[in-house]
């Protein structure tokens, strides 16, 4: 392993997209609380948004639960709770298949949706091209991992659990062990470099969103939204007595009214 992979790659990069990633979140809610938003695009279009959307959210929350499982739980536990590593293994590989492809369905309806649909595609900001690129690559990395050593990588796979887990939760632990990650496969390491990258720049992004917890969402008031301008109504006026005003015939009190019977 170089000097650069050694210690830039895996001590300098983690601690750096961590540390821009907890700063770039509190910077963010100091400085543009009322851009702490999705920036949804629902009303621009909804038919592809209905389905994608969905897709993806799920998708990714079962991917990063996967994730999860897998990095912060050691293998030591698995194993003295009886869990061979062959079960582990189908548990790990089939659920997390079908999250990857949940993903990467949601993902690419969004991304046509952005491009095809014009008035999307005219709200699209080079922000949300940085992200759109710097979330594919991780994602479409993770599904070639996957594919290429877990499915059609023998019976066990690739045992990350033996190596990247170790190393990642030293991350945390302010004892990196770099030495850990010689022999992962190449794909694997690219994928936790792009992961790292767009940890880094999550926070200046509308991923920042993901960060909220919607807990007031069911007890907020409805927005109202007003026109600013009278317009005409479009609804034709029902057949009924309408009061015509008697202002100014000077021999009629404030209650006569004069009643004609509506068109």
């Amino acid at each position: 392993m170089s000097t650069f992979e050694h210690y830039v790659l895996w001590v300098g990069l983690p601690y750096a997209a961590f540390f821009l990633l907890a700063v770039g979140l509190w910077w963010r809610w100091r400085t543009d609380q009322y851009g702490w938003t999705s920036r949804s695009s629902q009303w621009n279009e909804n038919r592809i948004l209905r389905w994608s959307s969905p897709l993806f959210h799920f998708g990714v929350l079962f991917v990063a639960l996967g994730h999860f499982m897998g990095l912060v739980i050691p293998k030591s536990l698995t194993t003295a709770a009886g869990i061979p590593e062959h079960v582990y293994h189908l548990m790990a590989v089939i659920p997390g298949t079908l999250a990857g492809v949940m993903t990467i369905v949601g993902l690419a309806g969004l991304l046509y949706r952005r491009i095809v649909v014009k008035s999307v595609r005219l709200a699209t900001t080079r922000n949300d091209v940085v992200m759109y690129v710097m979330l594919l690559i991780p994602i479409l990395l993770g599904a070639c991992a996957t594919i290429t050593t877990q499915l059609f990588g023998g019976e066990h796979g690739y045992d990350y659990r033996e190596t990247i887990s170790p190393w990642f939760r030293s991350i945390f632990l302010l004892s990196p062990e770099p030495a850990l990650m010689v022999d992962v496969p190449m794909v694997f390491k690219l994928h936790i470099v792009a992961g790292l990258l767009l940890f880094a720049i999550w926070p200046f992004t509308r991923l920042v969103h993901v960060v909220s917890a919607p807990v007031g969402y069911m007890t907020r008031p409805y927005v109202v939204y007003r026109s600013r301008a009278p317009r005409a109504s479009v609804i034709a006026p029902r057949r009924g007595w309408d009061p015509v005003s008697t202002q100014g015939t000077g021999n009629q009190g404030p209650d006569d009214v004069t009643a004609s019977q509506g068109a």
